[in-house]
């Protein structure tokens, strides 16, 4: 009889202890949820990362499948030059996925091509743009194959529209678009991606998030902002 009793408190404890970690494991599956700002991410990574400004390609995801390899042409200053290489080291600390951008110095070796100059100048290398360059200080254009993956672009900044401030600003935006990123926005006044004329010089830490998200593993490319919605939740909540 003791030992009968023995195992039915034994049965009891294991019950008990069974029955606290499903409701732990429960309680933990529920609070795992999705905040204010996770939720901004999401609606800004739609608002940007979805089409392009101009012309009539879809609203899809799409980026860099291979290396983007940089050239530079036309008048850089030193200023400039630094400011090329920050901008680039910041994209890298936050990409992901084995993507990678660099400065090459054969023009043969890249796939894209930054002019610093006049929009004329650069409208006599690129006569596709020469309807844009009259009222854009900084213009980007790129292209994408089949697959929607990008794989050659290229861009300016007018240096002598523009002022210093300015050039840093036009060459920080208009690269990072190139990424993949091209619509702007006018949620938030000191973003990178605002569409009203600023000179900011940094990424918002909402400008990062939808950088890294584009360029996260799970990240897809051809997606409408249904399934990148759906994209999106698992990947943040994956980072809870």
């Amino acid at each position: 009889m003791k030992v009968f009793k023995a195992l039915q408190i034994r049965y009891f404890i294991y019950t008990l202890i069974l029955l606290i970690f499903l409701s732990c494991s429960d309680d933990d599956e529920v609070n795992i949820e999705l905040d204010e700002y996770d939720l901004e991410v999401i609606s800004y990574f739609k608002d940007i990362a979805l089409g392009f400004e101009y012309g009539t390609s879809s609203e899809i995801t799409r980026k860099w499948c291979s290396d983007l390899n940089i050239f530079v042409g036309g008048d850089i200053s030193n200023d400039l030059n630094v400011e090329l290489n920050i901008i680039v080291n910041e994209i890298r600390s936050l990409v992901t996925d084995n993507f990678s951008i660099q400065i090459v110095n054969d023009s043969s070796q890249s796939n894209y091509y930054i002019f610093f100059g006049s929009g004329d100048e650069y409208s006599k290398i690129f006569p596709s743009q020469a309807n844009y360059v009259d009222s854009n200080w900084g213009l980007f254009s790129i292209w994408w194959d089949e697959s929607n993956c990008l794989n050659r672009g290229n861009m300016y900044v007018d240096i002598y529209r523009a002022n210093n401030i300015g050039q840093k600003h036009l060459l920080r935006e208009e690269l990072t678009q190139s990424l993949g990123l091209g619509k702007d926005s006018s949620k938030y006044p000191n973003s990178i991606f605002q569409s009203s004329w600023t000179q900011t010089l940094n990424y918002l830490e909402i400008d990062k998030d939808v950088i890294r998200l584009l360029y996260h593993p799970k990240m897809k490319i051809g997606v409408d902002r249904y399934e990148v919605d759906n994209l999106l939740r698992e990947i943040l909540l994956g980072e809870k």
